[in-house]
């Protein structure tokens, strides 16, 4: 995934490539935008973000108005693929959990990579609280938020357990996973009994990539992809997604070797049983 910052500095050396195609120097340009000289070094070094009217005035003084359309779409792409997770939580975590199932039930395909935790797709409605309320805790939310938010989450699970023939999904897990616990033993014995049956849905592949197998790629941070056109992924503090071609082509490409290393069917359920011994 584009790191925020290196996109920024991406659109700032276009800009700086603009100015130098203008024959400008920093100075030139500021005198013609009405921008400080300081401006204009911290934009074309991708320390500050720059407004889409900036935009606008840059390329008017360098004589490349035909460039503002691209430039702004990549402006607002910088934009999406941060997303502070404190912000957006302001607004409570229930309000976080319901959002985007339109954008799940829109998706053909949706491909999902997780490394450190059961996708959230899946989830039991007992483990999406025990899970939520560690992340109320994190953040400093109200833990009785949790098991709202847990049903409000559950409720795009609609869409996986009454399939209607449009949507289809291929979910790839590290083995590991299976060992990551909410909500206590009993929640989790009901989980794994929840992936067995997920393992069987005729509109689902679901792959466990074995401990110890021949890795054809790293294990990085999840990842989901929804169709060809969007691809979100999580960190600690925020939230990335982008829509650019080349970064959706590199994540089908990363999926498909992860999916290779994967097993599915009764090799996958063997490692759900294994995970059930291990907690019992």
């Amino acid at each position: 995934m584009t790191d925020p910052k290196a996109a920024r500095e991406a659109l700032g050396v276009r800009l700086r490539d603009m100015r130098l195609d203008a024959g400008l120097n920093g100075r030139q340009l500021a005198a013609v935008t009405g921008f400080s000289p300081q401006k204009v070094s911290r934009i074309e070094n991708g320390v500050q973000n720059i407004k889409e009217a900036d935009i606008r005035a840059w390329a008017a003084a360098c004589s490349a108005s035909w460039q503002v359309p691209e430039l702004i779409a990549v402006r607002r792409e910088v934009a999406r693929l941060w997303r502070e997770h404190r912000r957006e939580l302001r607004a409570g975590l229930v309000h976080i959990q319901s959002q985007n199932t339109d954008v799940y039930a829109a998706t053909s395909l949706l491909r999902v990579y997780e490394s450190t935790a059961i996708p959230g797709l899946l989830y039991t409605e007992d483990v999406a609280a025990a899970a939520i309320e560690t992340v109320a805790r994190l953040y400093g939310r109200p833990v009785e938020e949790a098991r709202p938010a847990a049903r409000a989450k559950l409720a795009r699970q609609a869409l996986l357990l009454r399939p209607t023939g449009r949507n289809a999904y291929h979910f790839v897990i590290e083995a590991g996973v299976l060992d990551i616990g909410h909500g206590g033993a009993e929640a989790m014995d009901a989980q794994l009994d929840f992936l067995v049956q997920v393992t069987r849905m005729p509109h689902v592949a679901f792959g466990i990539i074995p401990p110890l197998a021949d890795r054809r790629i790293v294990s990085k941070e999840g990842f989901y992809i929804f169709d060809e056109r969007l691809v979100r992924a999580d960190v600690w503090t925020v939230a990335i997604e982008t829509r650019r071609r080349e970064q959706i082509d590199f994540y089908l490409r990363v999926f498909d070797d992860l999916r290779r290393m994967a097993v599915y069917g009764d090799p996958a359920r063997e490692l759900i049983e294994a995970a059930r011994q291990r907690l019992r």
